[in-house]
């Protein structure tokens, strides 16, 4: 199979998932080039970053290639102009905390109950927690090894939402606490978080087997757990990790892409969507954008802190 054919299954590939722009992801620019038949372009000086603008996160990335990957293909004419092109900017509202970033999607409507009926009776996370250890809405419970409600700060300011959980999760119970894990850490550190200040959960509450993507009738049976937690916890900022907990969140098909870069709205608490940690571990040049996101997250939770604080 030639390179251009080759480039065009995986395109449509993506395509057929549902993506309207171009991500590589899980290839590298130098794979990308491979693929077209070029040359992989050498590192150019300037090309590293700045580790002090970027903490804990910037420090791991390697140098990237100088070559726009994004004129490459298109001088291939491998992508129409649409993949590339990316979601107009909106005005942002007078009451924006977050300067001049753009309003994004709004799900629901700010105060009162997220739920009536059994699931308002689980009035605490531990209930929700014990809840979720005889949970069998989907079959997952049966494969999984241990249920992983989440962990963090009952009164938490600052709540991250992930896919689900992977196999050291499952042994452990815990969210989080791989190789995926440990860079998320390092994110919230960059914030001056600590992982013990915040909330970790997953959509999903058991791991699909081989972390495998979580199925819709998975994500029906578990929805309601997480948006319990969210309404117990009442956290002023929401971290979207990866395009399976934003897209379930705000309930939309558009990629993260199209999704980054805004402030969303959930039941009225703001919601910041950025990549995945596992996804920074593929990609590393995804870290940038990522610190750009975490920033906007941190002042987002900044600006609701009372005057003098």
């Amino acid at each position: 199979m030639d390179a251009r054919e080759q480039l065009k299954r995986y395109l449509e590939q993506r395509r057929d998932m549902g993506e309207t722009e171009l991500v590589l992801d899980g290839l590298t620019v130098d794979e990308a080039l491979r693929i077209l038949g070029a040359p992989a372009g050498a590192p150019q000086a300037g090309d590293r970053r700045e580790a002090v603008s970027m903490p804990a996160i910037e420090r791991e990335a390697p140098v990237g290639a100088s070559v726009d990957w994004r004129e490459t293909l298109r001088a291939a004419g491998a992508a129409p102009g649409e993949l590339m092109s990316a979601k107009p900017a909106e005005p942002a509202p007078a009451d924006q905390p977050s300067g001049d970033v753009p309003s994004g999607l709004t799900v629901g409507t700010s105060g009162g109950e997220l739920f009536g009926g059994p699931m308002a009776l689980l009035d605490s996370l531990d209930k929700l927690a014990a809840h979720v250890a005889s949970c069998t809405r989907c079959p997952l419970y049966s494969t999984a090894t241990n249920p992983v409600p989440g962990e963090g700060n009952p009164n938490a300011d600052f709540m991250c939402v992930g896919e689900a959980p992977g196999a050291t999760e499952d042994e452990t119970g815990r969210p989080f606490v791989g190789a995926a894990g440990q860079l998320l850490t390092k994110i919230l550190g960059a914030i001056d978080l600590k992982r013990e200040d915040v909330f970790i959960c997953n959509v999903l509450k058991h791991r699909p087997p081989g972390n495998r993507n979580p199925r819709p009738e998975e994500v029906t049976a578990c929805g309601p757990y997480l948006i319990r937690q969210i309404e117990l916890i009442r956290p002023k900022v929401i971290l979207a990790l990866g395009t399976f907990a934003a897209q379930t969140l705000l309930d939309t098909k558009l990629s993260i892409g199209k999704l980054r870069g805004q402030v969303h709205r959930y039941y009225g608490v703001p919601l910041v969507v950025t990549y995945h940690p596992a996804a920074l571990l593929r990609n590393p040049g995804w870290k940038r954008p990522t610190w750009e996101d975490v920033q906007l997250a941190r002042r987002i939770l900044d600006s609701t802190a009372p005057s003098g604080a």
